[in-house]
């Protein structure tokens, strides 16, 4: 189904649609809209999937095994060293 509607465009909007147009790239300004719609679409859901996955590791790291600033401060200066080694900074 199509609806017809009205929009505004600012001149540079409409320059760049016209010339996507002009180029053959779209066969109308209205095919340029409706694709530019369709990428926001898309860019949308993969927001909303990106953040209910970020959500749901949130919550799985919240319900895992919590680490002690103590023995967090051990690993960190164990991988620093590791690092230091490995790059020939320690003698």
């Amino acid at each position: 189904m199509t609806v017809k509607s009205s929009i505004s465009l600012s001149d540079e909007q409409h320059a760049f649609a016209r010339a996507l147009v002009s180029s053959g790239r779209y066969s109308s300004v209205s095919a340029v809209l409706a694709q530019g719609l369709e990428l926001l679409k898309a860019r949308s859901e993969a927001e909303t999937l990106e953040t209910e996955a970020l959500r749901l590791l949130l919550e799985e790291r919240r319900r895992g095994p919590f680490v002690s600033a103590g023995e967090m401060g051990d690993r960190l200066t164990a991988m620093v060293e590791r690092k230091r080694r490995d790059a020939g900074l320690q003698g």
